[in-house]
């Protein structure tokens, strides 16, 4: 690979992952507006009976196809994937991590943007409770250059705020602070010292936005005074079960862990994924590492209305777009109703959540690749899981 070709995989591994922490200003005093909850219809629990191998044979065949030809975009060197409904359990993998290590369904990788979806949970929850306001300025809680346009924290989590992603030089020159020290802890101030793209206007188009959940983090840990790992873990995590979510780099996975090879933290064997300074870097927008059992329940209890109450699930589900609070729009997209979810994208990971509450379904998939397909594969699951629905 030359010169050029490395520069530009580095630039991308950064540009997949950035993220962001806490704040040394005092926070806000809690808003004086009100804050209304409206009753939402919780699904069932999720159920703990696994799916009888014989009926689970048409799943694996699903997994099975993608390591068949890696070379594809809906191939993959190694995918683990997880169904959880109210009727039955199912998890499976096949193929391989980057070191050639078989992946089993408890095999521990970065999700990286599903955790906006528990960023953007914990802030309704804070606004539940009246700590925050989301229709005031972010600016009134985080006092920094990306929040001086005064876009609301709800602009924020839809990525309507005007702030813009990282541009490729940024990137560029955070991928040299990172190979120069894989294992440091970097703070969300240190990531958007990066940033140098101009914010526009607030309630501007929708764009896609790390550096708005890199503020949003912040914003977590300012008006809780815990850090983010700690509030995510107390407040979503433990309430809907997930005994298997590390929420790096205030977490560590659970093993077993997959191994990658990503080009920015070099051979670098921390404990992180894929080394502590990208998941410190990424920590409020892509620095969950999980495995797919755990992503998928969640995504039942989330969307289910099961840890956070229906009326603010609606306001998370809500939008003219297809993204709406921390969440993915899917519509239509997977045949059998409205779905919900969130894609992550990393180099060495490409993972997808889906959930469709009309069904009391919720799938997730994670390739042990970058740049991949996971919407072909979690189609095919759900192909061919329909005859198992009741």
């Amino acid at each position: 690979m030359g010169r050029s070709r490395v520069v530009l995989a580095v630039t991308v591994t950064v540009a997949m992952l950035l993220s962001g922490c806490s704040s040394g200003d005092t926070a806000a005093p809690p808003p004086s507006s009100t804050f209304t909850d409206q009753a939402g219809q919780k699904l069932p629990d999720p159920a703990t009976t696994v799916l009888d191998p014989g009926k689970a044979a048409a799943l694996q065949a699903v997994l099975t196809k993608v390591v068949s030809d890696p070379a594809i975009e809906a191939g993959s060197r190694g995918v683990t994937a997880a169904v959880v409904t109210d009727q039955w359990i199912w998890s499976g993998a096949a193929g391989k991590d980057a070191a050639g290590t078989a992946l089993t369904p408890q095999t521990s990788m970065g999700v990286a943007s599903i955790t906006k979806t528990f960023v953007a949970s914990e802030v309704m929850l804070l606004a539940q409770a009246k700590k925050i306001d989301l229709d005031a300025p972010l600016s009134q809680y985080v006092h920094h250059r990306l929040t001086a346009n005064n876009a609301t924290v709800r602009q924020h989590l839809s990525m309507r705020s005007g702030v813009p992603n990282y541009l490729p030089g940024d990137y560029a020159k955070m991928d040299i602070a990172i190979k120069a020290a894989p294992g440091k802890h970097w703070t969300p101030e240190q990531a958007l010292s990066y940033d140098t793209a101009e914010p526009t206007q607030p309630d501007s188009p929708y764009n896609y936005s790390n550096p708005s959940y890199v503020l949003l983090g912040m914003l977590i840990e300012k008006v809780t005074g815990q850090p983010l790992a700690t509030v995510l873990s107390r407040d979503l995590a433990k309430p809907a079960g997930l005994e298997r979510a590390a929420f790096q780099d205030g977490q560590k996975p659970m093993a077993p862990v997959a191994e990658d090879r990503n080009p920015a933290c070099g051979k670098a064997v921390d404990g992180y994924t894929p080394c502590r300074a990208i998941a410190s870097l990424s920590a409020a927008n892509a620095g969950l590492a999980a495995d797919t059992p755990t992503i998928a329940r969640w995504g039942y209890q989330l969307y289910g209305d099961r840890v956070v109450p229906g009326g603010l699930v609606q306001q998370m589900t809500s939008g003219d777009g297809d993204y709406g609070l921390g969440t993915m729009l899917f519509s239509q997209s997977y045949g059998l109703g409205t779905a919900y979810g969130h894609r992550g994208d990393m180099p060495d990971y490409t993972s997808l959540l889906v959930v469709i509450p009309d069904h009391k379904l919720s799938v997730a998939v994670i390739l042990a690749d970058g740049q991949k397909r996971p919407e072909t594969v979690v189609t095919e699951l759900i192909t061919a899981l329909q005859p198992l629905l009741g």
